[in-house]
């Protein structure tokens, strides 16, 4: 396989924030490239990702993906270039739009014009590394600016973008360094890629100058039908009861009454009805879900998608370390 491999952990499965940093030496030992980790509702990341970067030495390290309204561009700034530099040049800063539930429910702030807001924190966030200030006229953000007490960074890390829309991936291309979708088909990533293409364009850059990294959760077990039934729940339940918009994005990309029944299920708050609504054929198509073999190859055909760079791979719910471990190994085999 040409393309790297990146593994996706949650912070939820950890007591320690140095549980991150032990899956990172066996994610590094074990041929993986990069190591990303997501924030919602529980530890910060920072303190995890950087205790991750010290104890490697070659892994790469990212977040998946921080909030535009959780913290103020500049402190975004700040954080991304810290992480640079703990991490010896491996980090690659991640960013999405959010959801409502996490701005309204959590940060305690007004969910307007996520993409707008997203724009004008990565052009914040440029200006502090590249010119040394925040200072910004735009239409949400107006910062007079102060210096950077560091100055400009020669080699700030690059950002990438958690999307799913075509707007918004439009908007990954043109404004971002990379594009980390998730709950993408095959023909639905392939489809989507001429978005991110066409963002591309409006920068004058190619495609080929992003670095596209999808993510997939999965499990891989001798017992077929475990990690299917673990992958089904995880899947349906994503589908169901994260908020609109992955379960609008499956529905778009040919599945409108799968996503419906779910969703209709989760209105009972009835998992197990909601794992039964989603098929074999479409569990198939969004998750590596079986034996090592399969899981395996699943991973190398997504892979060989054309613009692909990299491939995410993350766990499903209800894994114990055994789980885990088996799941890393098998994909660790095409690495």
């Amino acid at each position: 396989m040409t393309v790297d491999l990146d593994l996706l952990v949650q912070l939820g499965d950890y007591d320690r924030p140095q549980g991150v940093a032990e899956r990172a030496v066996q994610a590094e030992e074990l041929g993986f490239d990069r190591i990303t980790v997501g924030e919602t509702t529980g530890w910060n990341i920072v303190p995890p990702l950087t205790l991750a970067a010290d104890r490697t030495e070659e892994l790469g390290i990212s977040n998946d993906v921080i909030s535009p309204y959780g913290r103020t561009p500049a402190m975004l700034a700040q954080t991304a270039l810290t992480m640079q530099d703990a991490a010896d040049g491996r980090f690659r800063f991640g960013i999405g739009p959010s959801s409502p539930a996490i701005t309204e429910r959590w940060h305690g702030k007004e969910f307007d014009r996520p993409l707008r807001r997203t724009r004008e924190v990565i052009e914040i966030m440029r200006g502090v590394s590249e010119e040394g200030t925040p200072a910004y006229e735009g239409e949400i953000f107006e910062i007079p600016g102060l210096k950077y007490e560091r100055g400009p960074h020669e080699n700030p890390p690059p950002i990438d973008l958690g999307t799913l829309g075509p707007k918004a991936t439009e908007m990954a291309g043109r404004f971002g360094d990379g594009w980390t979708p998730q709950l993408f088909t095959k023909d639905g990533l392939r489809e989507r890629l001429e978005d991110l293409e066409r963002g591309a364009d409006l920068a004058d850059k190619d495609l080929s100058d992003l670095r596209v990294a999808p993510i997939v959760r999965g499990m891989a077990a001798e017992d077929r039908g475990k990690a299917r039934e673990k992958a089904r729940s995880t899947i349906a339940f994503m589908l169901g009861a994260y908020g609109p918009y992955y379960g609008n994005s499956v529905a778009e990309q040919g599945y409108p009454d799968v996503v419906e029944e779910i969703r209709a299920a989760w209105d009972e708050r009835d998992t197990d009805a909601m794992a039964a609504a989603l098929p074999d054929e479409v569990l198939d198509e969004l998750a590596p879900a079986g034996t090592p073999e399969e899981v395996r190859e699943w991973v190398a055909d997504y892979a060989a998608i054309d613009g692909v760079d990299a491939v995410r791979v993350g766990f499903v719910d209800g894994l114990s370390e055994e789980d885990k471990r088996t799941t890393m190994e098998a994909v660790a085999d095409i690495a």
